[in-house]
């Protein structure tokens, strides 16, 4: 939930108009608001060099993956693999453009663990994946846009971890 729905629906609950604080608030929201489309429009016009890159950087770290018996073993699987990978940084977008980690926990991270559980898909790859996908991501960045970004991954490695 953006920053400004929030404000919106606090004040609301109170029957009151936003505060002071809470109007500073949006206006800061509103002020790097060109900054977040940047972000948003560089990891999405990059996603496949991204999770290229990435997948290559895990496959070399953990090439037991790639075996037979791992998770990204066969075209089926690795293919499903990269599709999450994609998944994760659309993930990253949303939470990008609405200046809250609130969407990336909604529509992605609600269950995921017990869903990976149930497919015998193990977690710590999957975290290993978003921190690949993290820094294939922060290069196409600025320093600026980079910090502005990095947290939204560091919440999903963490909340997954």
């Amino acid at each position: 939930m953006s920053v400004v729905t929030q404000a919106i629906l606090k004040a609301d609950d109170e029957l009151r108009y936003p505060s002071s604080g809470e109007l500073q608030g949006i206006k800061a929201f509103l002020q790097t608001g060109e900054q977040r489309i940047r972000i948003a429009q560089t990891l999405e016009e990059n996603e496949k060099k991204i999770v290229d890159q990435a997948s290559k950087q895990l496959f070399k770290k953990r090439p037991d993956f790639r075996a037979p018996g791992g998770n990204a073993y066969g075209q089926r699987q690795y293919n499903q693999c990269l599709r999450d990978y994609g998944w994760y940084l659309r993930l990253v977008t949303y939470g990008v453009i609405a200046g809250d980690k609130e969407p990336i926990e909604k529509i992605g991270l609600i269950g995921v663990k017990e869903m990976y559980n149930s497919l015998n898909v193990p977690v710590p790859g999957m975290v290993e994946a978003i921190n690949c996908l993290k820094e294939a991501a922060l290069a196409l960045l600025t320093s600026d846009d980079a910090a502005e970004a990095a947290p939204y991954f560091d919440y999903m490695i963490q909340t997954m971890s």
